[in-house]
């Protein structure tokens, strides 16, 4: 399996409302419950007025389309950066998985990963 870091820093954080979500950038992602709206996005497109925001965070997607009755992928992934004390933060899109890492972990991520048996690709930059 191939995984391909993203070339980019991001910023999670919450917003108060859609008005602040930069909808023209090629990379975000949005959730919204009953408690609160979510935002994973570019850090230089970071809304100026966030109510929490965590900067320093990195990325990579499991490249390609992964179909529904794969099992397990994200679980094995999850599994091997936990046995390195490496915590992740991921992102479920409708064709694969993305796994956020802090800026500071996230070669040792890779590596990890890499040494287990995984393919990092070439990086893909959002612009």
């Amino acid at each position: 399996m191939e995984l391909q870091p993203l070339n980019c820093r991001l910023t999670v954080c919450k917003v108060e409302s859609m008005k602040e979500v930069p909808t023209d950038s090629n990379l975000f992602f949005i959730g919204r419950t009953d408690e609160e709206l979510s935002l994973v996005c570019l850090t230089e497109q970071t809304p100026a007025h966030t109510l929490e925001r965590e900067d320093g965070w990195r990325g990579f997607r499991i490249k390609g389309e992964l179909d529904f009755s794969l099992i397990g992928i994200l679980s094995k992934l999850s599994a091997i950066l936990a046995d390195k004390g490496i915590g992740i933060f991921a992102v479920s899109t409708y064709n694969t998985d993305y796994i956020l890492v802090k800026e500071e972990r996230f070669d040792e991520a890779l590596q990890a990963l890499s040494q287990a048996g995984y393919t990092v690709t070439e990086p893909f930059e959002f612009t």
